[in-house]
């Protein structure tokens, strides 16, 4: 069964694509639904334009690149994804009778969050969610916003009850970065860490002070 991967507009794909290469990497597969506003963040982050009909290409090419935008840092290989437009609400994962492991949102913006809290499901990213929830499945939302007015923090609790886990993109230092694909590999590692999903993406915490500034 896949993992569906949803790539709302908020900044942060670098996130996602950290998040895509580690599930190939464990083997998972992927099912992948790109918003029409996570297109645009993309294109202005990356300057890589998302095309539905030459979708391998053109993430291939972003899983390749690093956090600091130099491409041919990784290896892409995207045989395991299988793309689902975002307007397809005829989806496969748009039906609870569709088997999935669940759900990473990753970046999730305030729009994507108020979506899934309200239940709107006004694209397939939103009903995934939605039906991730009501199949009582992993649904983690990796929230990348700040500040954080009350409505938004309302409707994270909402999501808490409903029983998401919610991953705020806050990296920490502790793990000895000495990069930005470090800080990146962070906030993907916790992303894996709340769905269950083997990774050897950071240094975790051994309860040795000073450790994260060891070399491994």
């Amino acid at each position: 069964m896949p993992w569906i991967v949803g790539v709302s507009g908020a900044s942060g794909t670098p996130y996602a694509a950290a998040v895509l290469r580690a599930l190939l990497v464990a083997g998972e597969s992927v099912d992948l639904v790109v918003s029409r506003a996570s297109r645009l963040t993309l294109l202005d982050e990356t300057g890589i334009s998302f095309r539905d009909a030459h979708w391998q290409d053109d993430l291939r090419e972003w899983l390749a690149r690093g956090a600091d935008g130099k491409p041919g840092t990784f290896d892409a290989d995207v045989e395991g994804v299988r793309y689902w437009n975002a307007g397809d609400l005829a989806a496969g994962p748009s039906s609870g009778s569709y088997p999935t492991k669940g759900m990473l949102i990753v970046p999730a913006s305030t729009a994507c969050v108020a979506g899934v809290a309200l239940g709107l499901s006004k694209d397939l990213l939103q009903r995934a969610a939605s039906v991730s929830l009501k199949e009582r499945r992993k649904l983690v939302v990796a929230v990348r916003e700040t500040p954080l007015n009350g409505q938004t923090l309302r409707h994270l609790v909402a999501l808490d009850d409903a029983g998401a886990t919610v991953v705020p993109a806050s990296p920490a230092f502790y793990a000895g970065a000495t990069h930005i694909q470090d800080l990146v590999d962070f906030v993907a590692g916790r992303v894996l860490d709340a769905a269950g999903v083997a990774h050897g993406l950071y240094r975790r915490w051994a309860g040795e002070l000073g450790g994260g500034t060891r070399t491994a």
